[in-house]
């Protein structure tokens, strides 16, 4: 082989290399990150995230009803309370 044409193979083949050679490792290190990612739970675990789910659910239900409660007995306790200072004070002898 002429050696004036070797360096220009050289880099030719070095180019297909590369543009073929990367997106080949891109796609390899892709199936690689989404085995890692994406770990297989039994379904037992996955019945039980459900049930805690529910209940962590009716929990928060039952805690607004208890705070709609409590801000209810707070205003008629307030209301209550409010026309006794709205009267104005007695005087003596009246």
């Amino acid at each position: 082989m002429n050696e004036d044409i070797v360096i220009p193979v050289a880099f030719f083949i070095t180019v297909i290399v590369i543009a073929v050679g990367i997106p080949i490792a891109r796609a390899i290190a892709r199936a690689i990150d989404r085995k890692t990612l994406t770990p297989a739970a039994p379904p037992e675990l996955m019945q039980r995230f459900e049930r805690m789910e529910q209940s962590i659910d009716a929990i928060a239900v039952e805690v607004e009803r208890i705070s709609e409660a409590q801000r209810f007995t707070t205003k008629l306790l307030s209301d209550r309370a409010a026309p006794e200072r709205a009267l104005p004070p007695r005087e003596p002898g009246a």
